[in-house]
């Protein structure tokens, strides 16, 4: 009897660890895939994750920007929404979404974007730098809505348009 016992155990067991998934990878386990380039199992287990556990911001966060660095915007912008209505205390969804939004020319939801990171975090030195590039970027629609198309009277603005395109060029 304890024979058939230790084989119906380890039946068991073995069946036990065919169903119950494996642990979820931590998101130390994740960034290590992703830096290593294995960009697609890294979101297959960020994705496990969180499933296992739906709030994590850090591995939500990760997943957003693996899908931005693989032009996933649509994906990513939804990740980051998510998590500014889920912890809009944080301010990097803010800022990633921001800079997506700008990507996309959405310039007065990106600058909406960047002010709501600075609020959370007046010190906070990226969305403070996109914040100065919407401002540019916002600053060049202006100044071209503002051309008359007489060269005369648009020198000063074709002066401050071409400085303001050596700005973006050479910081993009």
């Amino acid at each position: 009897m304890s024979i058939r016992r230790s084989c119906a155990t380890v039946l068991l067991a073995s069946a036990c660890a065919l169903v119950l998934p494996l642990r979820a990878a931590t998101l130390a386990d994740i960034e290590k895939l992703y830096q290593a380039g294995d960009t697609a199992q890294a979101l297959r287990d960020a994705d496990a994750a969180i499933a296992a556990q739906p709030r994590a911001a850090p591995i939500r966060f990760l997943k957003g920007v693996m899908l931005a660095d693989l032009q996933r915007r649509a994906e990513a912008k939804a990740v980051f929404i998510a998590l500014t209505e889920d912890y809009p205390e944080l301010p990097d969804p803010y800022n990633n979404l921001a800079v997506l939004l700008a990507a996309d020319g959405q310039l007065q939801q990106a600058l909406l974007a960047l002010q709501a990171a600075l609020r959370n975090d007046p010190a906070h030195r990226a969305a403070r730098e996109n914040l100065g590039d919407v401002y540019l970027a916002l600053a060049i629609q202006a100044w071209n809505a503002a051309q008359s198309g007489d060269d005369k009277t648009d020198a000063g603005l074709h002066h401050k348009l071409q400085l303001a395109r050596q700005i973006q060029t050479q910081a993009g």
